[in-house]
């Protein structure tokens, strides 16, 4: 997992209560167990119509938002099954932080695991970070996960919380994996202790 660094980025509005994850990503793309590939999938049943073809007036699809890195959403985002495809998908697409007033806890464990940085924020907060996604392209948001501060794109300063082990973390691209092989060298010691003791095993 590639380490979560501070950055300026196009944020989308998505003024929508209660997005499942059905929404983030359809039953029908679920067949497969690699992480890249689902983001041109992601939300497609909005994105596109019946016959594949773009929908124009879908946030993702107009230009100023071709390109977003923040996704500014309404209460509850990600609720429905605990599909791991959903925060998958969004990591494909180019999205690294996903803002609202809530989240579903199983996406919002899921999003940390794969590298997205979930913020939840009072819903006068996440109103003026929306106001200023309706901007467009111009409008850009800076996330500083270090020292936990959104920066509008008029300098104004919101600040976030975030549970400090999921943190490092973020900032260290620790994923469960990483976590484990941190540990490597007792593992190691472990095995051979147990190797020794237990030789019949």
């Amino acid at each position: 997992m590639d380490k979560f660094e501070s950055f300026q980025g196009v944020a989308a509005p998505m003024p929508l209560v209660n997005i499942d994850t059905d929404m983030i990503i359809p039953k029908q793309f679920l067949k497969t167990i690699k992480r890249s590939g689902l983001g041109v999938n992601l939300f497609a049943e909005m994105r596109y119509d019946d016959d594949g073809n773009e929908i124009a007036d879908f946030v993702l699809n107009q230009p100023a938002y071709r390109g977003a890195e923040i996704l500014v959403a309404g209460d509850n985002f990600g609720c429905g099954s605990s599909r791991e495809h959903a925060p998958w998908a969004i990591k494909d697409f180019g999205i690294k932080c996903v803002i609202a007033p809530s989240f579903a806890d199983i996406f919002f464990n899921n999003c940390f695991k794969n590298g997205i940085l979930p913020i939840a924020l009072p819903q006068e907060q996440v109103d003026i970070l929306m106001r200023d996604a309706e901007r467009g392209s111009n409008a850009r948001i800076t996330v500083n996960l270090e020292n936990q501060v959104l920066t509008t794109s008029e300098g104004e300063t919101i600040s976030f919380e975030v549970d400090p082990f999921r943190k490092h973390c973020l900032l260290e691209g620790l994923d469960d994996i990483g976590l484990t092989m941190e540990r490597a060298p007792a593992i190691d010691a472990f095995e051979a202790q147990a190797a020794q003791a237990r030789p019949w095993v």
